[in-house]
């Protein structure tokens, strides 16, 4: 059967556990997040001296995680198997995979079996089995989209007892992208040097995780699309004397993508908020720069500014280009976009 991460969670405070659990899906953030609290909360430290078992699909074999789910506990009532990095496991010889199918039709009622596959599903028969199976949960975990992560910041800093400002949030997003486990080791650096009772605003990342509340990518496209000038050209002028923490090879992907759900947004039939924000996957927070930059570059405009973008990263990486710099380079882009 199914469930999600939330559902599993409430089940494992409760001690509800099941045979076998398969967590699996693009984003390896939950599925280690799962496997890590049943490490350390299914057996006592004793118990895990004798009962835990954590194997490596590219280092085992299939009859090799059958074999441990058999072993009977030697302390306690219940042994835990964990097989991390289950993709790397070769399935596609069919002894294998029959193995597997077998045990999981009639699994060792003392021992949970952790199967973790990250990036990808499973093979289609091993799946299928897992998901019927009533003494199986599996929990798919889905990668966010960009325009996801903002609201999954906040919920994070609030379940960990602290607030974040909208524009926190998307100062993380915009320098992080949609790395879970780096914003969520981000996010504990914070709790570590900040009080519950305040707010993380713009000021505390600027302070404790180096993001320029002024100068970054975010304020960056804001400024181009609002069309100012000063400002983008400020920005500009930032990023060349920082270029290690401003790479061109970083900026132009994100103004890249910007422009192109501009030129999404010109194309659509309902340029409503809600269809802006359902079709080109923005947040609430911000929604309104995409539009603003759509109001002041036509969609011709827009084609040109993702060639401009496709030169500059060409020439950034040499080609056609013998002497200018990466700083350079980002002042002249900004000159044709904005003129």
């Amino acid at each position: 059967m199914t469930s999600t991460y939330f559902q599993l969670v409430k089940d494992f405070q409760k001690k509800a556990f099941v045979n076998i659990y398969l967590f699996y899906g693009e984003e390896p953030f939950y599925i280690d997040e799962l496997s890590d609290y049943l490490t350390e909360h299914v057996l006592t430290d004793i118990e895990k001296e004798f009962n835990q078992v954590v194997l490596y699909g590219r280092d085992s074999s299939a009859a090799q995680v059958i074999n441990s789910c058999k072993q009977f506990p030697m302390v306690g009532d219940r042994q835990l198997v964990v097989l991390r990095e289950a993709q790397d496991m070769d399935l596609k010889k069919e002894e294998n995979l029959n193995l597997l199918l077998s045990y999981i039709s009639r699994p060792q009622p003392s021992t949970i079996l952790v199967i973790c596959h990250k990036y990808k599903a499973p093979g289609a028969k091993l799946l299928k089995a897992l998901v019927a199976s009533d003494k199986t949960v599996t929990v798919e975990s889905k990668r966010k989209y960009e325009n996801e992560m903002p609201a999954w910041i906040t919920n994070q800093v609030k379940n960990s007892g602290y607030t974040i400002s909208d524009k926190a949030a998307n100062m993380l997003v915009e320098y992080l992208g949609t790395n879970l486990e780096k914003i969520n080791n981000e996010l504990g650096k914070l709790y570590i040097n900040h009080p519950k009772e305040k707010v993380i605003n713009e000021v505390v990342i600027e302070t404790y995780i180096g993001i320029s509340k002024d100068y970054n990518i975010f304020e960056f496209q804001k400024a181009l699309a609002k069309k100012n000038v000063v400002k983008a050209n400020q920005i500009a002028n930032h990023f060349a004397l920082n270029p290690g923490e401003n790479s061109l090879f970083k900026t132009i992907p994100m103004v890249f993508n910007f422009f192109t759900k501009v030129l999404l947004i010109h194309s659509l039939t309902d340029k409503s908020d809600s269809a802006i924000m359902s079709k080109a996957k923005l947040s609430a927070y911000t929604k309104q720069d995409y539009i603003d930059a759509a109001r002041n570059y036509s969609p011709k405009k827009v084609l040109e500014i993702i060639g401009w973008l496709r030169e500059c990263n060409v020439r950034a990486i040499g080609i056609d280009n013998y002497s200018t710099d990466q700083g350079d380079l980002l002042k002249e882009l900004v000159f044709k976009i904005m003129h």
